[in-house]
């Protein structure tokens, strides 16, 4: 048994690799992004400040989130609602980086990351989960990409679904965010000691796919040889 942890800033294209990466090898994709989006998005809702760490504490045990493959694509459920798409709009991104600076969010989704990873092959995306919720996964990739690169994904994916946003004003949330994920006291962003950084810099998508892919089977082909099991990894 085999997971991979992909760690990187947002909007690095983690979501869409991991995604494909996992259906070419046949495993499970689980994107940790979208959980703290739904604790964010869970706090708009109420009208909770999201940087009002005592008040966020304070929701979480009214809140149960949930995961969904349906046809191989992760469904993330809030308290019996399907959220895949409120927590994707800019505001519930900056939400999610507020809410993932709490300890008792962070302890409130540790359990269900790490239960998911126990029981699958998976590939998992994150900030800290090659640093923190999977320290010994088989694989570790730190997948990044320039602001500005990041910037134009965004405002060209946020164009197809309708909610378009001046490209300026997501540079600045990208900026804006990637210095709280990585001066934040809990868990910042960073890549692990032994991650492979991938650059996605104007590298086309089924390129940067086929270097995942490639990497994960010559991580399973070292395991074999080393005679390592899943059950190793997972210790």
């Amino acid at each position: 048994m085999l997971d991979i942890a992909i760690d990187g800033p947002s909007g690095a294209g983690k979501s869409t690799v991991s995604r494909a990466a996992a259906a070419a090898l046949g495993f499970i994709y689980v994107d940790t992004g979208a959980l703290y989006r739904a604790v964010g998005v869970a706090a708009l809702k109420r009208s909770i400040p999201t940087k009002d760490r005592e008040a966020v504490a304070a929701m979480l045990p009214e809140l149960t989130i949930t995961l969904a493959f349906v046809e191989g694509e992760q469904h993330v459920y809030l308290n019996g609602e399907d959220v895949s798409k409120t927590i994707r709009l800019p505001e519930a991104s900056m939400a999610a980086s507020d809410v993932s600076a709490v300890p008792a969010v962070r302890a409130f989704l540790f359990d269900l990351q790490r239960n998911l990873a126990k029981s699958n092959d998976c590939i998992m995306d994150g900030r800290d989960i090659g640093t923190v919720v999977l320290p010994d996964a088989g694989l570790k990739i730190f997948l990044t990409a320039s602001a500005e690169e990041r910037a134009r994904r965004r405002f060209l994916e946020l164009e197809q679904r309708g909610t378009p946003v001046e490209y300026e004003t997501l540079l600045q949330e990208i900026r804006d965010r990637d210095y709280q994920d990585s001066h934040r006291e809990i868990a910042p962003l960073k890549p692990a000691d032994d991650a492979v950084t991938v650059d996605t810099t104007g590298v086309p998508f089924d390129e940067v796919v086929a270097k995942i892919v490639a990497l994960a089977r010559e991580t399973m082909d070292a395991l074999a040889a080393s005679g390592k099991t899943g059950d190793a990894l997972h210790d």
